[in-house]
């Protein structure tokens, strides 16, 4: 019997950051109107330009995102996910941080909050994030 697979799917790299504060809060972000999945909640980052390490591309987006620098010294890997949207397969993996510098803050006027692991789950994500709240709560 001959398989034949279906069209593949351009992957598209994009790498997030659980930023963890002093009192073991997770930050997460609200995509804002007017983007794919807007008003859903998610760990901050984006993706990655040509030649650009996941690590790289963290650091560049939360300096762009969220006015901070973070060392790639202070970036700790805990999970991945590989999920299949409509037109692109997602490969993302999700970096643990606990240290930089500056002021957390939106700049590109999404809406931020600080939120306890366990209550991760109640805010609606989308479906490749949702996944890597269960690995970040058994990190936490």
């Amino acid at each position: 019997m001959l398989i034949t697979a279906p069209d593949p799917k351009p992957i598209l790299l994009v790498s997030a950051i659980a930023l963890i504060d002093s009192d073991g809060r997770v930050l997460i972000s609200q995509r804002p109107v007017g983007k794919h999945m807007a008003g859903l909640w998610e760990f901050p980052g984006g993706k990655l330009g040509m030649g650009e390490t996941p690590e790289a591309a963290l650091i560049r987006e939360v300096r762009e995102e969220l006015g901070i620098d973070i060392e790639e010294s202070c970036l700790a890997p805990i999970s991945f996910a590989s999920h299949a949207y409509g037109d692109f397969h997602l490969l993302m993996p999700l970096y643990v941080c606990r240290i930089w510098s500056g002021k957390v803050r939106a700049r590109e006027n999404q809406v931020l909050r600080w939120v306890r692991p366990a209550k991760l789950g109640d805010w609606p994500m989308p479906p490749a994030d949702v996944p890597l709240v269960a690995a970040l709560r058994d990190l936490l």
